[in-house]
């Protein structure tokens, strides 16, 4: 396992559509291992995306501290979404900034694990969040392209 370098906002690949993964290969393992390491580094992240770390590949993951733990997603599609929630939200690929976005509530995503299978998964609130937001990188959308009121905020100008 290693740490991989994050793609930044401004670099073009993070505006691409993510390809499907056709195989569970080593490759796809060690990308999520090195991903999780990634996301892990110095406490960082709750959820990070292939795409954020150079791989154009339908792939993420997340772990906003729940019961759930690390939940590793592979060709996800979101099933459902219902409700509405809008809160602060914040991108290791776009560092020192913030903005509200508005998102679902409470979501339904299929998707497919490291070992072949399928499975689905009802999520609400923080973890819906995080499952939207790292699904949006699949698409080549950044949470700064969701803006509910237009307004990008630098971390220092945001009062703790």
């Amino acid at each position: 396992m290693a740490l991989r370098n994050l793609v930044l906002e401004g670099d073009p690949l993070l505006r691409k559509t993510s390809r499907p993964v056709d195989e569970i290969t080593p490759r796809i393992i060690k990308l999520l291992d090195d991903m999780a390491d990634t996301m892990y580094y110095g406490g960082r992240g709750i959820g990070i995306a292939a795409p954020q770390v150079g791989v154009l590949r339908r792939v993420f993951i997340v772990d906003v501290g729940d019961e759930h733990g690390l939940i590793e997603f592979i060709n996800p599609e979101i099933l459902e979404a219902s409700g509405s929630q809008t809160d602060n939200e914040g991108c290791l690929s776009v560092p020192g900034k913030t903005c509200e976005v508005e998102r679902p509530s409470h979501i339904k995503v299929k998707a497919t694990d490291r070992n072949g299978n399928e499975f689905e998964l009802e999520a609400d609130g923080l973890l819906a969040r995080c499952i939207c937001h790292e699904n949006d990188h699949l698409n080549g959308v950044l949470f700064i392209d969701k803006s509910v009121d237009g307004k990008i905020y630098n971390t220092s100008d945001v009062e703790d």
